[in-house]
């Protein structure tokens, strides 16, 4: 079967290269460029059809071709007969010009190999569509395969028939003599058109009234294409060899049956015993079935037995069959005013096409498509028309596909688009182009909305018409989704703020805002910050239909959740804006309750951004505060530990690094490569020289250690204070006198040191004491020193606070004492900490500075005091100790003046008892304490 098939494709597809090659040498192929086969048709379908174009003007054509390959099997006088009958058929139709006919586009053409001539478009003949497909391309083509009549191209068509008929019969006074569906034509546009003349009858008499025909005998000898189908002919050419108009009426008759039963005739004939068959049929129509008339429908029924009687005088003619109530059918009706269309005029034409929108959605897409539509845009050429036509055209539009649409209706409104004359045609065309732009953006491609439809549009905005304006911006929000973005800022935009600045209507100001703020979803915030609420102050109206539109933007602006306005624009423009306009006197009650519900919400929108922000910032100030006083704390730790370290690197090392010039070394061992010389003046270097002699003798001193004391007697507690110290005044002054030894211990002086020599006289004593103290100021001394006050208050009168804590005893060791040794165990200062040599400072000012600890009382303890000191010392005071002027007093001296409760260690304050005044002053020993203790 496979091999069959495999075969078969073969040989049709050598037939059709043979076809194809046989026209390339006929004389039509010089101006018409050959195609696809598409169909078949004329007498037993033995012309191909081909798509054709012409070379000159590009336009579309049909080319019939007949191959003489067919007609092979025939002697050559059968043959002769063949060639001139489809010659005579060519011919008459070339000679006939009608609508209902087939037009000839080309004359017929005579090659070694085939008949050919050109038509006008063509899709299929009626027998193709009703399933007679020889001599058809392989594979079937679909369209034809798959066609379907609908109710009203079946009226139509059979209409069409009727009225070419109807021309023959009355205007020609031809019989076609072979009318049936291998005949009737199919263009392009759907309309039935007749052809075949092969055995076309003319009249014998056709100026008389009553015309004659000759009619020819039937000859069962000749080939099938030199006789009519006798399916479709009448009777009477068989039975009596008469015919008449009426007998293509018959032709008619049966024609219908066909269309209405998938191209079946109503009987079979034989040709081998056809008079036999139109005998047995001719009883048959005597008596007919009512079974062969079903499918056809009931309001041409009893018109088509009419045309089916065998009486040829009972059948209607063809004017008569273009008027019966079958063919009122709106849509023919319709369809056959188009056919008309060039034979009206502009007002009868601009009637129809105001009520052609009614019946269109009645109609099939296809046939108003392949029918109406070219007849409109036909109209196109006439700009009085195009108002009444666009409707039409793009209610059309709306029911193709966009591929549909962009190659069948597109182009020809491309010019429609840019009309502008005569003025009034072209505002209607703004205003039914601007009423459909949704289906014009949806449909039409990127470029040629760009090109073509936008500036439509910009030019309704800037039309002088009123009308235009407000249309335009009423139907702008409807397709503002459709337009590119850049198109909307950069060219409608700007229009619609022209068109609201610019205008005297206030109509056209009012719809202009509503406008921009129906289109300012589909714009992006900045754009709306920048352009249009600065827009809203340029308005100079104050209608309140305008302020109402103006608070419109903005609160759209506001509460839109993809706009928005910051709280610096609200602060700064659009509350400045709205407060005065919300006062305006033509605002009624409800209209300022509006403006005064959005200033609200934007001043409560402004105070709860600003106060969320303030509170953040607050927060974070506070954390940076935090932040901050815990970096300093961490930074000064750091910082006294880094000043610690390099002070101890720098005491430690001092003498290796800065005395003998030793290269400094990093933390890691390793002598830094490089070092950076300076170059000292002679004052640094002679201060370097000292501070080196200096660190040397404090490094050769021998260390301070004291001498063991004897343990001091106990002091003797007296009842009577006065009377103790009465005696011990007169101790003093025997000791003046010379007569008494002195009770202070000897005392070694050291060099630097004060100490207490034995006294020959009050006055010598006294003068000794004066001159050690002054010898001492200001230098720096490694003894033990006593500090007396130079102030003169009364000693007993109690008002200095001095009082008699001017005098401390002194203990003074052979040696020089090691006062690191009485504070701290050897080779550690105070609390604990390394004892370092430094260079450069005085060994007094380093150990008794303002946070070193004083000599212990404990450590006093061990040596020996006098007993009277005990006695006669003041009682402590609520005042502070003063500490005397004398730099060595202030940085090296131990005993203070003055004893507060945390004054001088060296006496114990509980063991002060407070003196009583009961005692007599005396002068004279007033005099001596102040000649000894100043």
């Amino acid at each position: 079967m496979e091999s069959m098939l495999n075969k078969l494709k073969s040989t049709v597809t050598k037939v059709t290269a043979d076809v194809t090659s046989a026209v390339m040498g006929n004389p039509v192929t010089r101006e018409f460029d050959v195609g696809k086969h598409i169909a078949s048709g004329g007498n037993g379908l033995a012309w191909k059809i081909f798509n054709g174009t012409k070379k000159s003007t590009k336009q579309e054509v049909a080319v019939f071709v007949f191959d003489k390959k067919l007609i092979d099997k025939y002697q050559k006088y059968e043959k002769d007969q063949i060639i001139d009958s489809l010659k005579r058929g060519v011919q008459q139709l070339t000679r006939l010009r009608h609508p209902r006919l087939l037009t000839v586009q080309h004359p017929l053409e005579e090659s070694r190999d085939c008949l050919a001539f050109c038509t006008e478009p063509v899709f299929a003949s009626l027998a193709n569509v009703l399933g007679s497909w020889d001599n058809l391309p392989s594979p079937l083509p679909p369209e034809i395969r798959d066609h379907k009549l609908f109710e009203v191209e079946t009226k139509y068509g059979l209409l069409q028939v009727s009225e070419g008929l109807s021309f023959l019969h009355s205007s020609v006074k031809m019989i076609h003599a072979n009318l049936n569906p291998e005949n009737i034509i199919l263009n392009k546009s759907g309309a039935w058109k007749i052809m075949g003349f092969d055995f076309c009858n003319p009249s014998l008499n056709p100026s008389e009234q009553e015309t004659k025909y000759v009619c020819k005998e039937w000859d069962p000898n000749l080939p099938p294409l030199c006789l009519p189908n006798p399916q479709y002919l009448a009777p009477e050419y068989i039975l009596s060899v008469s015919c008449d108009p009426a007998s293509d009426m018959y032709s008619l008759g049966v024609v219908v049956h066909a269309v209405y039963n998938k191209g079946k005739a109503i009987f079979e004939v034989k040709k081998q015993d056809i008079y036999k068959s139109f005998s047995r049929q001719l009883d048959q129509l005597s008596q007919l079935n009512p079974n062969i008339m079903v499918n056809i429908p009931e309001d041409v029924r009893e018109h088509v037995k009419m045309l089916l009687n065998v009486t040829p005088a009972v059948r209607p003619d063809a004017d008569q069959m273009t008027k019966i109530p079958f063919f009122d059918d709106v849509g023919a009706v319709t369809l056959q005013y188009f056919d008309s269309l060039f034979q009206r005029d502009n007002l009868q034409k601009s009637q129809f096409f105001k009520g052609l929108p009614k019946v269109l959605p009645k109609l099939p897409k296809r046939v108003v498509v392949q029918r109406i539509l070219p007849a409109l845009t036909s109209e196109f050429v006439n700009p009085d028309m195009v108002p009444f036509v666009l409707p039409n055209v793009l209610l059309i539009a709306e029911e193709c596909t966009k591929e549909e649409y962009t190659k069948l209706i597109l182009p020809d409104l491309g010019p429609v688009f840019r009309q502008q004359e005569p003025v009034q045609a072209s505002n209607m065309i703004l205003l039914i182009f601007l009423q459909k732009m949704d289906l014009l953006l949806t449909k039409t491609p990127s470029d040629e909305i760009k090109n073509s439809v936008l500036p439509m549009v910009y030019r309704a905005l800037e039309a002088p018409s009123i009308q235009i304006q407000e249309l335009c911006l009423n139907i702008i929000p409807t397709f503002a989704n459709l337009i590119d973005y850049p198109s909307m800022k950069n060219s409608l935009i700007p229009r619609i703020k022209n068109a609201c600045l610019q205008t005297s209507s206030l109509a056209v100001r009012v719809n202009s805002l509503v406008c921009l703020g129906k289109i300012l979803e589909y714009l992006d915030k900045w754009y709306v910050l920048d352009e249009i609420l600065p827009f809203l102050q340029q308005i100079p109206s104050r209608e309140p239909a305008v302020l109402m539109g103006i608070l419109g933007i903005y609160k759209c602006t506001f509460t839109h959740k993809k706009l928005g306005v910051t709280k610096e624009q609200l602060a700064g423009k659009v509350l400045p804006h709205l407060i005065p306009l919300s006062i305006d006197n033509n605002l009624n009650l409800n209209q300022f309750t509006s403006f005064m519900s959005v200033i609200k919400d934007m001043l409560g929108k402004l105070e709860s951004e600003h106060k969320t922000k303030l509170e953040q910032l607050h927060i974070m100030q506070e954390q940076q505060k935090s932040l901050d006083i815990t970096n300093q704390l961490s930074l000064t730790t750091d910082q006294a530990n880094k000043t610690n370290n390099q002070t101890d690197k720098v005491f430690n090392n001092m003498g290796n690094d800065f005395l003998t010039g030793t290269p400094e070394k990093q933390e890691n061992g390793q002598v830094p490569k490089q070092q950076v010389k300076v170059s000292l003046t002679l004052e640094e270097k002679q201060k370097l020289a000292k501070e080196q002699e200096q660190v040397q003798k404090m490094k050769s001193q021998q260390p301070l250690t004291p001498n063991p004391m004897k343990s001091a007697p106990p002091v003797k507690q007296t009842k009577d204070l006065t009377a103790t110290l009465v005696e011990n005044m007169s101790s003093l002054n025997s000791l003046s006198s010379g007569n008494t030894k002195p009770r202070f211990p000897p005392v070694t002086n050291m060099p630097g040191s004060l100490g207490f020599q034995s006294p020959v006289d009050n006055m010598s004593a006294n003068r000794n004491i004066q001159n050690g103290l002054n010898s001492n100021s200001g230098s720096h001394s490694t003894g033990f020193t006593m500090g007396i006050g130079n102030q003169n208050q009364n000693f007993f009168s109690g008002t200095s606070s001095l009082g008699m804590s001017k005098v401390a005893p002194m203990a003074t060791p052979a040696s020089v004492p090691n006062f690191n040794a009485l504070s701290s165990p050897p080779g550690m200062l105070p609390h604990g900490q390394p004892n370092k040599p430094t260079a450069a400072l005085s060994p007094l000012d380093q150990l008794f500075g303002p946070q070193k600890p004083k000599v212990s009382l404990n450590q006093m303890s061990q040596q020996t005091q006098s007993p009277w000191i005990n006695q006669y010392v003041s009682p402590p005071t609520q005042q502070g100790s003063q500490i005397m002027s004398n730099p060595v007093t202030q940085t090296g001296m131990m005993a203070q003046t003055g004893f507060g409760t945390q004054s001088n260690p060296f006496f114990n304050p509980q063991s002060f008892s407070q003196p009583t005044n009961t005692m007599t002053s005396s002068s004279s020993a007033s005099n001596d304490l102040k000649d000894l203790f100043g």
